[in-house]
């Protein structure tokens, strides 16, 4: 069985071009090219269905985009409107749509989005459950003002896929061995390493948690628009790109 791993959409909140700017990376994303980076969303796919990481407020175009038909479970990693805004878009699409996550998220999430009505399915941190023959399980992040925000650990039993949610460097040590040797890191790196934010990691941050945990290989996403056009950007850091395909057999 293979597991292919895509990455939707790899833009912070605003996503880039953001309404009403003219910086270069804007610029450079209304020309169409790789700094276009609609709002985050993972794809995870296997011969036996498709699971979406959080539902992006773009999730209509970008799975159009990846020609997906159905989803069979979505796993929300907190419930900020740039990682569930999109949910609504499955109405008079798909029926009883089986969501997952921690149960404050979930209850949240659905009570916004009620007229849907989802199937939910409780998680708590660090117990694996299964779906299209994956291992997935939540594990606990910071992002303040969030109570219980998640990273996401996928496995085949062969590789290991850690994204670790939107989040701040101070993440737990349970966590981090959680964490440990992943084949792929995906991780929120909203700003270059000049920068410094709350909620978020920057550049630098992002990669000394990849060195930590000894990723094998590592891809920067949830980026803004305060980074250089991509193709400048990407000569000296893993950036991720709407549509960056990842394939394990």
């Amino acid at each position: 069985m293979s597991m292919k791993i895509t990455l939707l959409g790899t833009g912070d909140a605003p996503g880039t071009p953001t309404i009403g700017c003219s910086c270069a990376s804007c610029t450079d994303a209304k020309r169409g090219t790789k700094s276009n980076r609609t709002r985050f969303s993972v794809l995870v796919q296997t011969e036996q269905g498709n699971v979406l990481i959080d539902t992006s407020p773009d999730m209509r175009a970008q799975l159009l985009k990846a020609d997906i038909g159905h989803i069979d479970g979505v796993i929300w990693t907190h419930g900020h409107y740039d990682h569930y805004g999109g949910f609504p878009e499955f109405y008079r699409v798909q029926r009883d749509v089986d969501v997952y996550g921690f149960k404050d998220t979930v209850d949240y999430i659905t009570e916004m989005v009620h007229f849907i009505e989802p199937v939910k399915h409780y998680v708590n941190f660090y117990e694996p459950f299964s779906l299209i023959g994956l291992e997935f399980s939540l594990f606990e992040v910071v992002h303040f003002p969030e109570k219980h925000p998640a990273g996401v650990m996928i496995s085949d039993g062969k590789h290991k896929i850690i994204i670790s949610g939107d989040s701040e460097k101070t993440i737990s040590e349970k966590s981090l061995e959680y964490m440990q040797n992943p084949d792929l890191f995906i991780v929120d790196a909203i700003v270059p390493e000049t920068m410094n934010v709350t909620k978020h990691m920057n550049s630098k941050e992002a990669l000394e948690i990849a060195e930590k945990i000894h990723a094998k290989q590592t891809v920067l996403t949830h980026l803004s628009h305060f980074y250089g056009p991509h193709d400048e950007e990407a000569k000296k850091l893993p950036l991720g790109y709407d549509g960056l395909c990842f394939i394990f057999k």
